[in-house]
C-alpha cells in the first residue's frame, strides 16, 4: 500500500521554526518530484515548495522564498520542509505529494497523484 505520513507540524510562535517530514512506505521515492502544499481554512490548496526526483532542482512560492527550505533524503525515503522565521499566515495543513512528472509548476496540483494526511502548522502568540 501506497502511503506518505508527514510529520512535525504543530503549534509555535511568530519568528519560530519548525521542520516538517513526509516518509513514504509502500514505494521509492527515487522516481518522483515531490510538493509540499498547504490549506488554510476556507482558502484553496496551494503550492509552497517542490523538489525534482534527484533533488538538484527545487522551486518555491514567492511567499515562502528565503524562509523555507525542501530537501530530500532518498535513503529514508524521506522529505523535508524546514520553515523559518514563520509567520501567522502560514497557519495551515500542510500535504506532501508525490508526482512522476518532473518540471512541474506549484500550480500543477491535479499532477500529484499520492498525498498525505497532512499535518497541522499553527502561528500564533
Amino acid at each position: 500500500q501506497l502511503q506518505f505520513v508527514e510529520s512535525g507540524g504543530g503549534l509555535v510562535q511568530p519568528g519560530g521554526s519548525l521542520r516538517l517530514s513526509c516518509a513514504a512506505s509502500g514505494f521509492t521515492l527515487d522516481d518522483y518530484a515531490i510538493g509540499w502544499f498547504r490549506q488554510a481554512p476556507g482558502k484553496e490548496r496551494e503550492g509552497v515548495s517542490c523538489i525534482s526526483s534527484s533533488g538538484s532542482s527545487t522551486d518555491y512560492a514567492d511567499s515562502v522564498k528565503g524562509r523555507f527550505t525542501i530537501s530530500r533524503d532518498n535513503a529514508k525515503n524521506t522529505v523535508y520542509l524546514q520553515m523559518n522565521s514563520l509567520k501567522p499566515e502560514d497557519t495551515a495543513v500542510y500535504f506532501c505529494a508525490a508526482t512522476i512528472f518532473q518540471g512541474l509548476g506549484l500550480g500543477d496540483i491535479d499532477e500529484y497523484v499520492y498525498w498525505g494526511q497532512g499535518t497541522q502548522v499553527t502561528v500564533s502568540s
